[in-house]
Order: structure tokens, then C-alpha cells, then sequence
């Protein structure tokens, strides 16, 4: 879990370096219209951080090894973003470079990309089955369980009932 959540830092930091990276590269350059360094900071915030913000949780009720998959979702995610800002770059100077070469390279982040995730998320299945027929049958564990859901329940009622109440009041 520490591993999935130094990843979301470092991730992180990213983000907002390619996101302070695109403002002040185009602002410098006078460029106005879109360019694919817009999307940097998107990829790395969504793909990078939040992807292994929510893998961390994951991991720490499930126990999966996706260590290959995991190293290979990096190569993807960093090889994609990298072409991402050196196609905006080429955008942005207007430089005459073949883009057949670029489109090829973040093609092929984008292929190891999605193949790891695929293979994490089939990992996360076969994690969550275990997990979950492991603690079923635990009968402490399925009545501590109906009970936060009674009261998860009754605080909906609650919350429900008192909108209402400051509602009718109210308007």
C-alpha cells in the first residue's frame, strides 16, 4: 500500500509540474490555440495519482501481487505523457518534425498502458473473490457488517428527514 501511494506523490508532483510546464511554455511562446501539453497535467492527476490513490485503498484490503503490471502501467503512463509534451512542443514551436514517429511511440505507451491496467484489474478480481470468500463465512465479520449498513441506513433516514424539516421551514 505505501508503494501505490509514494507512486500517487510522485504522480502528483508531476501533474503539476506539466501543468506549470504548459502555462508557462505557451505564455511564453504567445501560442493561444490547443496543444497536447494541455493534457499532461490531466493524464498524470487521473492515470497517475487518482489511479493509484484508489489501488492503495485496494491494497489495503485486498492482497494482490500485479508487481510486472504495475511496473509496466508506470512505462505506459510516463511513456505516453513524455510524447504528450513532445508533441506539444512541436505544436507550440511549430517545428517541422515527422509525427509519424511521435504518434508511433505514444501509440505504443498507450498499448503497454492499457494492457497493464487490464492485468491489474483482473488481479484486483481475483484478489477481491479471495477476499471476499474469505470473510463471508467469518460470522463476526457478517453481523459487524449488517450493523454498519443498519446505520449507515438510518443516518440516510436522518439526514433525509432533516433536509426535509429545514426545507418546509425554510422556503
Amino acid at each position: 500500500m505505501k508503494r501505490y501511494i509514494n507512486y500517487s506523490i510522485i504522480y502528483a508532483v508531476l501533474a503539476l509540474v506539466g501543468g506549470v510546464f504548459y502555462r508557462e511554455f505557451t505564455k511564453m511562446n504567445g501560442y493561444t490555440a490547443w496543444t497536447s501539453l494541455s493534457v499532461v497535467h490531466t493524464h498524470y492527476f487521473i492515470l497517475g495519482m487518482m489511479f493509484f490513490l484508489i489501488l492503495g485503498l485496494v491494497s489495503f484490503n485486498v492482497n494482490f501481487k500485479s508487481n510486472r503490471a504495475v511496473l509496466f502501467y508506470n512505462v505506459g503512463l510516463n511513456l505516453t505523457a513524455i510524447m504528450l509534451v513532445v508533441r506539444g512542443i512541436v505544436q507550440v514551436l511549430d517545428l517541422n518534425v515527422v509525427s509519424a514517429v511521435i504518434s508511433g511511440i505514444a501509440g505504443i505507451g498507450h498499448i503497454v498502458l492499457g494492457v497493464s491496467l487490464i492485468l491489474i484489474l483482473l488481479d484486483t478480481k481475483k484478489g477481491c473473490i479471495k477476499w471476499m470468500f474469505r470473510w463471508i463465512f467469518n460470522p463476526s465479520f457478517f453481523w459487524y457488517y449488517h450493523i454498519i449498513l443498519i446505520l449507515a441506513l438510518l443516518k440516510v433516514v436522518i439526514i433525509i428527514h432533516v433536509f426535509s424539516f429545514l426545507n418546509f421551514f425554510c422556503f
